[in-house]
């Protein structure tokens, strides 16, 4: 990030809307022929609300953000276009007259506990894989769908808008479905790249309420009149289609100048896989629970979520509520000096997934397990990325082994890529180079996406080579013994598959 540089020394200014599962941003990008800079232009905060009948996010505070956002970017110079990317699977339902019907779900509500059973009675998972290639988490567009049938809601909805078409259609008025996040819903077929009309007759689901896809760099639209007098956008600016699923946009921003690599895009969610022409929807990569997702210029995302930094956030807010200390900086340095791999857990454990007291839970893991319980703030920090880095460790191993694929190093890009400790240890825990940054690159690729569509870039390669000759990286080689690794493998059992 840097101050705004004069706009004459980059003509072309493109906004992107980054909204994350607890903050959201509007970042302004200026792209020149060997230059691409930012600046955040807003942050405001992302804070779900529990509310009688459940836990949902506040999409019109996320829509004021916007607005005020792309108003402080409007100031800071002419905005050539904007783009819209946020988290996946969660959606809004519009009614007859294009009102919404109630407040969007979060994707952390419990509505879809056993839900899957009852999807499964009626397309079995291996099917359902066979055609979607989604990896299951219970709480897929899929299953919050079978969560809400015969339910008010949906019975007086006429449209579904993923969280990112729905602020598009709230900043223009059009209606669309972006295809890297259709793809996330288990509503999408793997192979052809459109909504699934089987899953959809199997299901019971009206095909109306599915708009139709776009693909990142269409056009999306223009700003409204009042989006436009709020903000102090030019009138008619444009809002370009992008890979409104973050990860997309982020694996859009790797800077991969050579084959053979994959990715960790890391954040809340650690994202960990690689980058392939076709997907793989074989039962072997079913049990093994990866997902085909889609890319820009119709590439596969072939990855498998895990659950990332949102163990150490849950620790943080706990501490703090407790009156102990939440400083990242802090916390990382302790956990330098604590013993290494004095416990570790599964990440994905569905003991993980739910906000509230995760120091408590991590350490009742390990007491179930039979490990030492970690005592101390920086124990748990340690616990909690040495975890992680077994689990990219397992991730990237069966994606290759599953793709036919050789891995000669890792990009690990977003936000943990600032994470020294948990950068080395993957490094250590992969046995490969690990290349870390940018930190930025969800915002990136949003950005790239929109000046590609401008004309202001080439391809995927071309983009990729331009983040990589401007943007900061660090890299890291691996050290000490595998053998600890595996001894430290053999401790947990990943909870990452399904039956």
């Amino acid at each position: 990030m840097s101050t705004v540089p004069p706009s004459s020394a980059f003509p072309s200014a493109f906004a992107a809307v980054d909204l994350g599962a607890t903050s959201g941003r509007v970042i302004l990008g200026r792209v020149g022929p060997d230059n691409l800079d930012l600046t955040e232009a807003h942050r405001f905060a992302n804070t779900p609300v529990q509310l009688p009948d459940g836990l949902r996010w506040d999409a019109l505070a996320l829509f004021q953000g916007i607005l005020d956002g792309l108003r402080e970017a409007a100031r800071a110079g002419d905005v050539s276009s904007v783009g819209v990317d946020t988290w996946a699977v969660d959606y809004g339902l519009l009614d007859a007259f294009g009102s919404p019907v109630g407040h969007p779900f979060h994707y952390r509500d419990s509505r879809t506990d056993g839900i899957a059973d009852q999807v499964w009675s009626k397309i079995g998972p291996t099917e359902l894989y066979e055609i979607t290639g989604l990896q299951h988490l219970p709480f897929n567009t899929v299953f919050q769908l079978a969560s809400e049938t015969g339910g008010a809601r949906l019975a007086s909805a006429r449209t579904l808008l993923l969280m990112p078409d729905l602020l598009v259609h709230w900043l223009t008025g059009s209606i669309g479905a972006e295809e890297t996040n259709a793809s996330t819903t288990g509503l999408f077929d793997a192979r052809t790249g459109t909504w699934s009309k089987d899953v959809l007759d199997r299901l019971s689901i009206d095909p109306r309420l599915l708009p139709a896809l776009r693909a990142p760099g269409d056009p999306a639209g223009v700003v409204l009149p009042h989006v436009a007098a709020y903000t102090g956008l030019v009138a008619d600016t444009p809002v370009t289609t992008v890979a409104s699923h973050d990860t997309a946009s982020a694996v859009v921003a790797v800077p991969a100048t050579e084959p053979h690599f994959a990715y960790i895009s890391c954040g809340t969610w650690s994202l960990a896989g690689l980058e392939l022409d076709s997907p793989v929807l074989t039962e072997a990569s079913r049990a093994a629970n990866f997902t085909n997702e889609r890319g820009v210029d119709g590439t596969i995302r072939y990855l498998r979520n895990i659950m990332g930094m949102w163990l150490l956030e849950e620790c943080r807010r706990t501490w703090t509520a407790q009156g102990l200390s939440s400083h990242i900086p802090s916390l990382l340095a302790d956990a330098a000096r604590a013993e290494p791999f004095a416990a570790v857990v599964d990440p994905d454990s569905p003991d993980f997934l739910p906000p509230g007291d995760m120091p408590e839970r991590i350490r009742e893991q390990c007491r179930r397990t039979g490990q030492p319980v970690p005592g101390t703030q920086g124990a748990v920090v340690r616990c909690i990325l040495e975890s992680l880095a077994l689990a990219h460790r397992r991730t990237l191993r069966q994606a290759a082994e599953l793709a036919g694929r050789d891995i000669t190093h890792v990009h690990l890009v977003g936000g943990a890529s600032r994470n020294d400790l948990l950068c080395q240890l993957t490094s250590d825990a992969t046995g490969l180079p690990v290349i870390a940054g940018p930190t930025e690159a969800t915002a990136l690729g949003n950005i790239l996406v929109q000046a590609r569509a401008a004309g202001l870039v080439g391809d995927l390669p071309a983009m990729r080579r331009l983040v990589a000759d401007t943007q900061h990286l660090r890299r890291y080689a691996p050290r000490g013994d595998r053998a600890v690794w595996d001894a430290a493998e053999a401790r947990i059992s990943p909870t990452g598959k399904d039956s």
